[in-house]
């Protein structure tokens, strides 16, 4: 029986405590876990694999801190490719396409999640290892995959958002609609975004959404409008009617 893998990480934030804590669960060797202050120069010593675990802006030059080895050294970053990591020539990048609040709740997530994996074939072995699928993405992808990953997450909360604002301007609990927008999300999942479209945009119901953006502050007016016609455009190409636009658009 071979011995498991051994891991070092650098960056003890939420991200590296998370997969050090998943991976040891998942019958990996942590080695060490490395934080502010820690010496990373022989950081590949006795791993098989170093991830790289800090903010984006300090992966390269961490990396070239770190001597090289025999280890292969990777990274977290969705949106930088391989080249952040000479001089290493064992390389890999592993983006968990999944969020990661707190390293307990962030090692429990990254059973089962989705990775985008590029470089050397170890980075298949985590996937695997915690029970996740994976896509690779190239370096000259990686931008606009991270971008997607950021409308889906980020975009997403932000959007939740400006429910609790117009919602508290009703004086509804914006809570009340998680639900609604989490069959919204099960919808897409289920049928995909165009045939997953209710609402009075994917029926063409323009009196109903004058309606909307005369009832809500002139604030909220922009977003309102970019989705809808972002909405529309999934179900016609000519998107919103152009009297509408001109009427509320600013």
């Amino acid at each position: 029986m071979s011995p498991p893998p051994r891991l070092r990480v650098v960056g003890a934030g939420r991200a590296g405590t998370a997969l050090a804590t998943a991976l040891g669960r998942a019958g990996w060797q942590v080695v060490g876990l490395l934080g502010r202050g820690d010496r990373v120069e022989r950081a590949g010593d006795g791993a098989d694999l170093v991830v790289i675990a800090t903010p984006d802006d300090a992966i390269a030059e961490v990396a070239a801190t770190v001597e090289p080895t025999a280890a292969v050294v990777a990274h977290l970053a969705g949106s930088l490719g391989l080249d952040v990591l000479a001089p290493h020539d064992r390389r890999a990048a592993l983006h968990p396409l999944v969020s990661l609040p707190d390293a307990e709740l962030g090692a429990r997530r990254l059973l089962g999640a989705w990775f985008a994996i590029a470089g050397d074939p170890i980075a298949q072995r985590v996937a695997s290892d915690l029970g996740g699928r994976w896509f690779e993405v190239a370096d000259g992808d990686r931008g606009a995959y991270h971008a997607a990953a950021a409308v889906a997450s980020n975009h997403v909360v932000a959007l939740m958002g400006q429910v609790d604002r117009i919602a508290a301007a009703a004086g509804v609990p914006g809570e009340a609609y998680l639900q609604l927008a989490a069959g919204a999300l099960a919808n897409v999942a289920e049928l995909g975004a165009a045939a997953a479209l209710t609402g009075p945009v994917a029926r063409g119901d323009w009196a109903t959404v004058a309606r909307h953006l005369e009832a809500i502050d002139p604030s909220e007016r922009p977003a309102y409008l970019a989705l809808a016609e972002a909405a529309r455009r999934l179900v016609d190409d000519d998107g919103l009617p152009a009297d509408l636009k001109e009427r509320f658009d600013g």
